[in-house]
């Protein structure tokens, strides 16, 4: 009777033990993947606002030479300059770690910054045109080729500032999204009637 009414308890101290160690276990992953999610979160955000101040001022003088407000021969820096950064910042985003769900977001950030880098040497291209006397009858194609590249730029800029509410937007509880199935074919309507 007596280790009976040592084991009872000793019983019940174990299965307490157990489940407090389940639960301790599930608060810590919760408490992990949480943590992961605003350090990407963080990241993410630091790194558009990096970008984004950079674009800005390139996509101002990209902009003065379009209206030609300013001559093509003066952005050969700012273009060099930009087309650094966003290597770099290429770079960065490349290394970005995140959960599961942060990989697409992180993929869509780097192809929208290959996207400005082709951008800038589209404009780079005009302008380097633009900047040479000796071939005045390319003038159509520089403008053309500033202009799509400072079109470029700006959309890059946009896609960019979505992909940074994209990862504010990412919640730690959840699983990535399932692959979407392909949309399945419609045959047409007969409108024969019988």
């Amino acid at each position: 009777m007596t280790e009976l009414a040592i084991l009872l308890p000793l019983a019940a101290f174990l299965i307490l033990a157990m489940g407090f160690a389940i639960v301790l276990r599930r608060a810590g992953r919760i408490v992990a993947r949480t943590r992961e999610v605003e350090n990407f979160r963080s990241s993410v955000r630091e790194l558009a606002a990096r970008i984004d101040q950079s674009l800005e001022g390139a996509a101002g003088r990209i902009d003065a030479v379009r209206r030609q407000q300013s001559p093509a021969g003066t952005i050969a820096a700012t273009i060099e300059a930009a087309t650094d950064a966003v290597s770099r910042y290429t770079e960065e985003a490349r290394a970005l770690h995140g959960p599961p769900a942060a990989e697409a977001i992180r993929d869509d950030l780097v192809a929208e910054l290959e996207r400005a880098d082709r951008a800038l040497a589209m404009v780079d291209h005009g302008a380097t045109i633009m900047a040479q006397t000796i071939r005045r009858g390319r003038e159509l194609e520089a403008q053309t080729s500033i202009k799509r590249g400072y079109l470029n730029l700006v959309h890059a800029r946009e896609a960019i500032h979505a992909c940074a509410a994209r990862a504010e937007a990412l919640d730690a509880n959840l699983a990535p999204p399932p692959p979407e199935p392909p949309a399945p074919l419609r045959e047409p309507r007969s409108d024969h009637t019988m």
